[in-house]
């Protein structure tokens, strides 16, 4: 079998799965009697991603495994494609968000005395609904309130391998801009990232802001997605990743 066979294969898998395509899966593409190792599907894909270098398109590694996706440069334009599906996140769910991405597990109390506002139930719901969000456990205090964290489908969404590739939240605060390293659009996702930047020292951070808490409550208009804006979304080979 020769490798340009075994990178041609693989490179249709990845176009055609419309989901990012772990190794192992990668190699059971092919008949037992010439299946390659994983280190050589592994060596495909280097090829492909050297092949796609000044290109349209990548090779990108996630959670979940590989994928070909368009390059984030070219994501305004090619959104156009799909005008439909622009959508811009509440900056109250992107401050919700990267709370539980920096801090978690986290219950819904602590992000509310981080943020010093009641969290509406639909933001927490749309995440989850989403996949990005979910319940890992329970806090051993009193009434036990849930511990929420990211999933895979989190790290896919936003194009990263593992949490260890989220930026410090030192870095988020010096660059001002937390959409460059997360691959989000939206102008509310710089308020997001500076929030958490500012909340991280510790339970202090969260009494202080946690006593407002009770007198001030999210709008109904921050609760889930903005039809309005720029896409906050990375763009892949295919309408079905515009939305995550």
């Amino acid at each position: 079998m020769s490798e340009s066979y075994v990178r041609n294969v693989i490179e249709a898998a990845l176009l055609a799965a419309g989901t990012p395509l772990p190794v192992a899966e990668l190699t059971r593409l092919f008949e037992d009697s010439a299946r390659p190792s994983p280190q050589q599907v592994r060596a495909a894909l280097a090829a492909l991603a050297v092949e796609y270098a000044g290109r349209g398109i990548e090779l990108k590694e996630t959670a979940s495994g590989f994928r070909i996706q368009v390059r984030r440069e070219l994501a305004a334009e090619i959104s156009r494609l799909w005008p439909e599906r622009t959508a811009r996140y509440s900056r109250a769910l992107l401050e919700t968000l990267a709370l539980i991405a920096y801090r978690q597990p986290i219950t819904r109390a602590e992000i509310e005395a981080v943020r010093g506002v009641t969290v509406n139930p639909n933001i927490i719901r749309t995440v989850i609904e989403r996949n990005w969000v979910r319940v890992v456990g329970h806090r051993d205090v009193p009434g036990h309130p849930e511990l929420l964290g990211t999933t895979r489908e989190f790290l896919d969404y936003f194009g990263l391998k593992s949490l260890d590739e989220l930026p410090p939240l030192a870095e988020v605060r010096a660059l001002g801009d937390f959409n460059l390293q997360l691959g989000l659009t939206d102008e509310a996702a710089l308020t997001a990232g500076e929030d958490a930047a500012a909340a991280v020292p510790g339970p202090a951070a969260e009494s202080g802001a946690g006593a407002d808490a009770a007198d001030s409550e999210e709008t109904p208009e921050d609760d889930e997605l903005s039809a309005e804006g720029d896409g906050s979304r990375e763009l892949v080979a295919g309408p079905r990743h515009l939305d995550g």
